[in-house]
């Protein structure tokens, strides 16, 4: 008997893949220098000023992807008649990225 593998999904993301990865890889290692910065006992401002850096490069790629969902998600949505449920979840997932802290 034989299994076929069937394609991963595509996302609205799929097009950026390789820049996205490339942008958490970077926020990685800043969060990996604020590792280091507690371990040396650095400056609580310069460790904080660093933390914040680290969340700001996390917003743009949260408005990355938020802004591909509505180019994709939300078309393939509106095309099947899921607009209002699409919505709903969009404003959900805002919902949550603005409620940080």
């Amino acid at each position: 008997m034989e299994t076929t593998k069937s394609a991963p999904p595509t996302r609205g993301y799929s097009a950026t893949k390789g820049q996205l990865q490339n942008r958490l890889r970077r926020v990685e290692g800043q969060v990996r220098g604020v590792q280091a910065m507690v371990e040396e006992d650095r400056y609580c401002i310069d460790v904080l000023t660093q933390i914040s850096a680290i969340q700001a490069a996390l917003d743009k790629v949260a408005l990355g992807l938020l802004d591909d969902h509505v180019d994709h998600c939300m078309s393939e949505g509106r095309v099947e008649g899921r607009e209002d449920e699409a919505k709903a979840e969009m404003m959900a997932a805002v919902g949550r990225l603005m409620r940080r802290g």
